[in-house]
């Protein structure tokens, strides 16, 4: 079910919300629980039950670590973390691990394996990566195992961040599991923030989208340098709004029924090196990766070479959690390369440029990137990058012909491009600081988000292209 759907606007969100505020506060969580295993079967039908077993297994895991703790544990802890990349790799990566055996050994006359296509369940990446930090943050002590099942359920299956992140991680909200408090200005932030992360999703994505699409169906051995580069803009922009907009939706469901969760991105298009775009792009999951895996590694806190071989294992892995194919491998790699050379003495000389070459360097590599991380096939990926650099179908050509973009898509493009920085929130925040204009702006601001949502149910109602990208991960 997604957020962006009329089925979820206009009658599962307003029953889960009227159930649970008319509940005693010892039963929000089992109504809270009862809700997200529904939403996720809602689409995912028999596929609950893989989120089910690692709910399970997870829970008993968290227990064992705990009973476990003087001698064993580290036992535990590692058959947990193979159990839960085992489940992993068996529903996203086994095509992909018979693809790769095929091509590598079947010319060695090995016999190939064949194997039907297996159905990726949605946010099995984002709900495996929850479960996994809770067992290593009992094994670390951080947190307490957690002796509720109904707890450690709700915290793996909580609808709101299930499909689509932020990763929370347990000791974040075990308080706000247990008890949580609802005020009346928390609520009504949450509903301007899921209506704002709305009309990202809608408004901006799903525009763009189709501008994207169109673009990138055409072969890419035929692209255009001028349509080339508008491509891979419009799916910048789409991939940012589509996902910070459910990120926002998250944020703010989670808002109105008592939890705050960590924000999941801040304004990656005004970077300044790929260094700070990490830090500020998908959060959640930089920060999982530094917490579970760069810094057991050794982090920075060791020699340079092994630093290098640290950030480049983890932004293989990053690659790899993205999606199950090589050129997911191939965009994290991109990445964690320039990471390494923005470390090394011959790059430094970039923190020093102009900033506005530094923004233009960063953008630069980062739409270079997105080429790998949209185009499936990596032959295809170089033919759109030799467009982009000039050498396209018909280089020459500067107008973009109507059919790809239309005066709303164009209109979409500049509001994605100005949402993308930091000067339209500053004119938002405005109006909530006090001051004799506070008032009119105040109801202009309320206004503004009730004229958002009736645009979004609009377009929803009139079955809009409405693809979501991160279902893949």
């Amino acid at each position: 079910m997604l957020f962006s759907s009329t089925v979820f606007l206009f009658l599962f969100l307003p029953i889960i919300l009227g159930v649970y505020f008319v509940l005693p506060r010892v039963l929000r969580n089992t109504w809270l629980l009862l809700a997200s295993l529904f939403f996720y079967a809602w689409g995912e039908k028999g596929f609950v039950l893989v989120m089910l077993a690692s709910i399970g297994m997870n829970y008993a895991f968290g227990v064992l670590v705990d009973v476990f703790r003087k001698r064993g544990a580290k036992s535990v802890l590692v058959v947990s973390v193979v159990a839960n990349l085992g489940l992993l790799i068996c529903y996203k990566y086994a095509n992909l691990l018979a693809n790769t055996f095929n091509t590598v050994f079947t010319p060695w006359l090995l016999p190939s394996w064949n194997l039907d296509p297996v159905h990726l369940p949605i946010g099995i990446s984002f709900f495996t990566f929850q479960a996994m930090s809770y067992v290593i943050d009992v094994y670390r002590g951080i947190t307490k195992a957690q002796r509720n099942p109904i707890n450690i359920a709700l915290y793996i299956s909580l609808f709101p961040q299930l499909i689509a992140g932020p990763i929370i991680n347990y000791h974040d909200v075990a308080k706000q599991i247990i008890s949580r408090t609802i005020g009346l200005q928390d609520f009504a932030y949450g509903v301007r923030r899921f209506v704002m992360g709305l009309a990202k999703k809608v408004l901006i994505a799903n525009t763009l989208a189709e501008v994207a699409d169109s673009l990138f169906a055409i072969p890419a051995g035929n692209v255009s340098t001028s349509l080339a580069w508008l491509g891979i803009v419009c799916y910048a922009l789409q991939i940012y709004f589509d996902f910070s907009g459910y990120s926002d939706m998250a944020v703010g469901l989670g808002k109105m029924f008592g939890f705050t969760f960590m924000e999941n991105f801040n304004y990656p298009y005004i970077s300044r090196s790929i260094r700070d775009f990490w830090r500020r792009w998908h959060i959640s999951l930089s920060s999982w990766f530094r917490d579970y895996v760069y810094f057991p590694l050794g982090g920075n806190r060791c020699a340079p070479v092994r630093n290098y071989f640290n950030l480049i294992t983890v932004f293989f892995l990053c690659g790899l959690w993205h999606g199950a194919s090589w050129s997911f491998v191939v965009w994290g790699l991109f990445h964690g390369v320039f990471l390494v050379l923005e470390r090394l003495r011959p790059f430094q000389w970039l923190n020093g440029m102009w900033r506005p070459l530094q923004h233009a360097y960063t953008l630069l590599v980062v739409l270079v990137g997105w080429v790998f991380f949209r185009v499936e096939h990596l032959p295809d990926a170089l033919l759109w990058l030799r467009a982009m650099a000039g050498f396209g179908g018909d280089p020459l050509q500067l107008e973009v012909p109507a059919f790809y973009i239309n005066r709303i898509g164009a209109l979409a493009l500049l509001a994605g491009i100005i949402i993308s920085t930091p000067v339209f929130q500053a004119l938002v925040s405005k109006c909530g600081k006090p001051g004799w204009y506070s008032v009119p702006l105040g109801i202009l601001r309320c206004v503004g988000i009730i004229l958002l949502f009736v645009l979004c149910a609009m377009q929803l109602a009139a079955g809009t292209y409405n693809p979501f990208i991160y279902f893949r991960f």
